[in-house]
């Protein structure tokens, strides 16, 4: 079995998909790829938002309108890709953006300078609502974060989200092979927007990664052993 983690696949509500009719195409591309779960982790943003239960009726609405038609996918859980921002673990309702029968929340580091403030805001979500955090792409943040910034979130009780795309980048690439390596508890997930950018794309993880069911069968489990 193949879980995709992290993805855009709800029309209209963010980046990702920008209709039905391309949500069906990813959809029926993840499946034809192996892909029996996915995750749908739409985009959000505190700042934007007028609040965590107004994002919850765009998003069930939008999704509604997939699930109306022929679904090649039949397990779809609805989660957020949730943004890192001052105060984020106060927000009101956020718990209820943890991904659909599970203890497990999606978040989105900044694409800034590192400050103390990151890993406290990630590390008081998790203690205050029992939370298990599931660091967004973290492989993209080596260019970001020094070494021992990285080894801060790494420090978090978290598990480390990666994108399928990290294994054609050779630095990107051992950085995952050493979290792997360490014991990290690392998921995989295709971060697809469309079908031609940003497509779904674990055709490539297949390809790239050694002991396949090995890693992809503790990739798989994560999503039951933080089951409601």
């Amino acid at each position: 079995m193949l879980t995709d983690y992290h993805c855009h696949i709800i029309p209209k509500i963010d980046d990702g998909s920008d209709s039905v009719e391309t949500s069906l195409k990813m959809l029926g591309t993840m499946h034809e790829q192996g892909v029996e779960r996915v995750v749908s982790t739409s985009h959000f943003y505190a700042h934007r938002e007028k609040s965590v239960e107004e994002f919850l009726k765009k998003r069930q609405n939008a999704f509604a309108l997939v699930k109306e038609q022929n679904v090649p996918i039949n397990e779809i859980r609805l989660g957020a890709e949730v943004a890192v921002e001052h105060g984020i673990s106060g927000l009101a309702n956020i718990e209820k953006l943890a991904i659909e029968g599970t203890s497990l929340i999606l978040m989105e580091l900044p694409y800034t300078s590192y400050a103390e403030w990151m890993p406290d805001e990630i590390y008081n979500l998790s203690c205050e609502f029992k939370l298990k955090p599931i660091i967004a792409h973290i492989h993209r943040y080596i260019e970001y974060y020094s070494a021992a910034e990285i080894k801060n979130i790494l420090n978090l009780d978290a598990v480390f989200q990666v994108n399928n795309e990290a294994f054609a980048n050779y630095k990107e690439r051992k950085f995952v092979q050493n979290l792997i390596k360490e014991g990290y508890p690392v998921v995989f997930g295709s971060d697809s927007h469309n079908m031609d950018s940003r497509k779904p794309n674990f055709d490539l993880l297949m390809k790239k990664i050694k002991s396949k069911d090995d890693l992809l069968e503790s990739s798989n489990v994560v999503l039951d052993k933080y089951a409601l």
